[in-house]
């Protein structure tokens, strides 16, 4: 009896002990609320830190500011005197700071997750769903200090599940103090890391600690895309080796009794339109390299956003010779993403092992 039950809650004993299982329950959809992936009760990274480690971090992070290097773009500024790539400096420009109800269920859970909206961002996404935040410096600054505070608030007032930083590759030397003096504040709360995914290994080894889920997104994987959509050379290659070091930090992702996620890794990926193909090599890639355990949110709330369906800048002759068409940027992308983009990509992270989905609730009751 105790070995049935491990085959249902283990995706490894299910294979190596298929023949015990009788036929009706082979295809039974496995447990997200079971061992191993059930805690009793979780304490945060961060609490577990020694003095010595702390202050370790803090060091490191204030060298980081004085010479820029963290994130892949390595513009080498001391963000004291100037910005670089990202245009912020050596506080931290917040557009947000609320309880979110837009994340997934075992994120924002029924009181919300603490959502902080950072200005700015290191990629320069043409398709940007939050291009009013990500590529205006809209908001107000805070000092690590201050930002701490507005941590405490969102526990103390706002009684949400975590603190869910939102694009904080550009902001990791402040947001590594923030946590630190939040923690010498009284903070108890998970810390959610919500990226693109465009992080250097020297920022997630000084995130290591701090960090209890990481929310990772997968957006492309080939190199044309990546240049052309994101405006960066390498994504694909950084992306994949960032989220490999993530998930060495914290496995996979893990749940309380409530449903409400406390660690681990969640991989977003957004499908976007003709690029269904690129989602099925992210697919294979997480369940080959990763974990087929990982968990996964399949989106198709594509929109057409930010620089796509805008009109192509055109030379007065070119106005004059094209009178009848206008013609528009990204055209290939300006629409939103049907149904059959999205399930190539579902069944193809099916067929490479891949089992933990976001998927919304077969009842009327709560999505957790």
């Amino acid at each position: 009896m105790l070995s049935s039950s491990k085959v249902l809650f283990g995706h490894n004993l299910h294979h190596r002990a298929k023949s015990f299982i009788p036929p009706r329950l082979i295809h039974r959809r496995f447990l997200h609320l079971a061992p191993p992936f059930l805690l009793d009760d979780y304490i945060p990274r961060y609490q577990l830190l020694s003095a010595t480690e702390a202050s370790k971090k803090r060091s490191a992070a204030y060298a980081h500011l004085r010479h820029c290097n963290l994130c892949p773009r390595l513009c080498g500024v001391n963000r004291y005197e100037t910005t670089g790539m990202c245009l912020i400096g050596d506080n931290v420009k917040v557009n947000v700071i609320a309880p979110h109800f837009g994340e997934e269920p075992c994120i924002q859970g029924h009181n919300g997750s603490g959502s902080v909206f950072f200005s700015g961002c290191n990629l320069r996404c043409t398709f940007c769903q939050n291009h009013d935040i990500a590529h205006q410096r809209n908001g107000f600054d805070l000092t690590p200090e201050e930002l701490a505070q507005w941590y405490l608030k969102l526990q103390d007032v706002g009684h949400v599940h975590n603190i869910n930083l939102v694009t904080p590759e550009h902001v990791v030397p402040q947001v590594a103090l923030s946590i630190l003096h939040a923690r010498d504040l009284g903070l108890k709360l998970p810390i959610v890391y919500n990226t693109s995914a465009f992080d250097s290994l020297a920022s997630l080894d000084l995130m290591n600690g701090l960090v209890d889920i990481y929310l990772p997104d997968f957006k492309v994987w080939n190199k044309a895309t990546s240049q052309r959509l994101l405006k960066a050379d390498d994504y694909a290659s950084t992306a994949a080796e960032s989220i490999k070091a993530m998930h060495e930090q914290v496995g996979d992702l893990c749940f309380t009794g409530d449903g409400i996620a406390k660690k681990g890794v969640l991989v977003r990926h957004l499908v976007m339109p003709g690029k269904e193909a690129e989602g099925e090599q992210i697919m294979k890639f997480l369940a080959e390299n990763i974990s087929r355990d990982i968990f996964v949110n399949i989106m198709e709330q594509y929109r057409p956003a930010a620089h796509v369906g805008k009109p192509k800048r055109r030379t007065k002759k070119e106005v004059s010779e094209q009178e009848d068409r206008e013609e528009v940027r990204y055209a290939d992308i300006n629409r939103p993403v049907s149904k059959d983009e999205i399930s190539v990509v579902r069944k193809a992270a099916e067929a490479v092992g891949l089992w933990r989905f976001c998927d919304p609730p077969r009842h009327d009751g709560f999505a957790i």
